[in-house]
């Protein structure tokens, strides 16, 4: 794998760009100018919707990572399944990743969506966790991306797309509880977390999990995501989707939620992971818990969800490059090892920043 393209020059994917461009030959492709001037990499403008004209750019590269919002994903990976390309994305939307599913299993290259901070590395961290024992009972996985310094009722910033935060907080949730999978409603199961001594609240969202459910039915009692968000959060939100019932006006939430809590540069990602279980004949408990920071790559201060999931989607490409993950079909963020990503050059961005002081590179 030498030459990559990335779609999709916003923040996220114009750190994708960065990051691969590291190791590898990377050009952006995007409709619009990137989100960044400036950038160490070449940037096309072409819209993925044009099935031919993207055909013919596709066709000159080795792999194709898609950070564009879930709902224009499809046409990347059908170019990339047709081309024999090896393929990425950040999405959360289950269906999408159903659908990529289906095309992988005719695909001559890989098909790993999924690939950003959960679903993504949460759920490598918790298949790490769960690894460590003989006999698993839970599986209880948390992450937050939360302004530093929160103000306001909400509490919230938009760091990232609210269309994808607005997807998450409305669609239902798979889970399993009770040994059972099922289907829960998102903003319920609220809980009180404390968090290196602060006091968090998290509640379930979609899409999280990735495959996890189908990975560990009937080796668990329990197995969930929660968003981590600052206490009120949740109460505030479900008026606002079910009591006024703008849940069927997606475009007009996001609208009024990104002019209200616009995006914050001191932001932090907190993760957090408990696996339970049985070793050696006894009950015990495995925990993972981080806060990352932003950091300063080639001279520009990236908030921490944009290094966090950029990082995360470009250690797996990495890892499919130096064949220490298949090279064809379909890839569940679960069978990806944690040590084999915090090993590569991306990955290992997660070892050296989740200090406040960050890291510059």
């Amino acid at each position: 794998m030498q030459n990559v393209l990335v779609v999709g020059m916003g923040k996220v994917g114009s750190l994708v760009g960065v990051l691969l461009g590291r190791r590898f030959s990377v050009t952006g492709l995007d409709k619009q100018k990137p989100a960044y001037a400036n950038l160490p990499f070449p940037t096309l403008e072409a819209d993925i919707t044009d099935v031919d004209a993207f055909g013919n750019i596709l066709q000159g590269f080795d792999a194709v990572v898609s950070c564009l919002p879930y709902s224009l994903n499809l046409p990347i990976a059908q170019a990339a399944h047709r081309l024999g390309v090896h393929y990425f994305d950040l999405t959360e939307d289950v269906p999408t990743t159903t659908a990529i599913r289906q095309m992988a299993e005719t695909s001559t290259a890989v098909m790993a969506p999924q690939c950003g901070l959960a679903p993504g590395y949460i759920g490598i961290i918790g298949a790490d966790l769960s690894r460590r024992f003989d006999r698993l009972r839970d599986i209880e996985l948390r992450v937050g991306a939360l302004p530093q310094n929160p103000n306001g009722l909400l509490g919230y910033s938009f760091t990232w797309s609210p269309a994808g935060v607005i997807n998450e907080y409305i669609n239902d949730c798979e889970v399993i509880h009770n040994g059972v999978r099922k289907w829960v409603p998102a903003l319920e199961g609220l809980e009180v977390i404390n968090f290196n001594g602060m006091e968090m609240e998290a509640f379930s969202t979609s899409g999280g999990l990735g495959t996890m459910c189908e990975t560990y039915a009937g080796q668990v009692d329990t197995l969930n995501y929660k968003t981590m968000r600052y206490p009120g959060h949740c109460r505030l939100m479900r008026f606002l989707l079910y009591e006024l019932i703008l849940k069927d006006k997606r475009e007009l939430v996001e609208q009024i939620l990104t002019e209200a809590k616009p995006p914050v540069q001191d932001d932090v990602v907190y993760v957090y992971a408990v696996v339970e279980g049985w070793k050696d004949g006894h009950l015990k408990r495995e925990e993972f818990s981080h806060a990352y920071y932003p950091i300063t790559v080639e001279g520009q201060r990236w908030r921490a969800i944009s290094w966090t999931t950029a990082a995360s989607v470009a250690a797996v490409v990495e890892m499919v490059a130096d064949g220490t993950l298949p090279q064809q079909g379909f890839i569940k963020q679960e069978d990806i090892s944690l040590d084999g990503l915090l090993h590569t050059l991306n990955g290992g961005l997660f070892e050296a920043a989740h200090k406040p002081q960050g890291v510059a590179l």
